[in-house]
């Protein structure tokens, strides 16, 4: 029986790939200053009750300042969090609640027919440019200034494995796995718009799953942005076996909501 726990896991060897972590005694601080505007390396993240919000919420507001980076907090359960989030609305942060739905793949890969128009390779630098095009047109991801330099360092470490799907010759699908151990997710699935609606994605998947079959990984996780995607992943075998609701504090620039449109 899998466990959320095991996602959890994953995600933290995730997180480290892209960012720097400092532990404090009420949670964790989150950082790259090489990529100020990407939200996920740079935030505290909060998972207990605070018993001294103030000195907290001083203390990261310092920290991220004293870089150049806006400070934000991610905070997962919201539920301890009330004393938390008075002070922070008191101090002008914006404030927004995300579900954030956790899917498992069943292990099951469904057959499709041949497509001759259809090819799908690994990315390298021969292709890099191409893929990576396919990565900023995606307004859900942030757009250029954000997915550029994590693109690059997701490409040059080892754990991840990025492919490209063309359509008669033309780049137009991209994904990747990142991989740690008997675990991995599915991520940075995107399609040029011009070709969205033609089932790309979903040869592009099973291609994946297949390659995820073929490395004995045990177990293969999505974290969709938002239902919408979830009902997506689910034909392609995909159970959600968990929503966690994330609370996002930001002290300027735009909601995660905004970015994703």
């Amino acid at each position: 029986m899998s466990s959320v726990q095991d996602f959890i896991t994953l995600e933290a060897s995730y997180c480290d790939t892209f960012t720097n972590r400092e532990e404090r005694p009420w949670g964790t601080l989150f950082c790259n200053g090489n990529q100020p505007l990407h939200y996920d390396s740079n935030h505290a993240q909060i998972g207990e009750a605070v018993e001294h919000p103030q000195s907290v919420v001083d203390e990261v507001i310092h920290y991220y300042q004293s870089k150049n980076i806006i400070p934000r907090f991610y905070l997962n359960p919201i539920e301890v969090q009330q004393p938390l989030l008075l002070e922070l609305k008191s101090r002008g942060f914006g404030y927004e609640e995300l579900i954030s739905p956790i899917q498992l793949w069943n292990g099951q890969v469904a057959a499709v027919d041949p497509d001759p128009r259809i090819t799908i390779e690994q990315v390298t630098e021969a292709n890099y440019r191409e893929a990576l095009e396919i990565e900023c047109s995606i307004q859900e991801f942030g757009g250029r200034e954000a997915v550029e330099q994590v693109y690059r360092q997701q490409f040059e470490d080892g754990a991840f494995t990025h492919y490209l799907l063309r359509l008669e010759g033309g780049a137009c699908c991209t994904a990747c796995i990142f991989a740690d151990g008997e675990q991995a997710r599915l991520e940075s699935v995107a399609t040029l718009e011009a070709y969205r609606g033609q089932g790309l994605v979903g040869r592009l998947i099973r291609w994946i799953q297949q390659e995820v079959l073929n490395r004995g990984v045990k177990q293969l996780w999505v974290a969709p942005i938002n239902e919408r995607v979830e009902r997506v992943y689910e034909k392609y075998g995909f159970q959600t076996v968990a929503r966690l609701v994330l609370g996002h504090a930001f002290l300027g620039g735009k909601s995660i909501k905004e970015i994703q449109g």
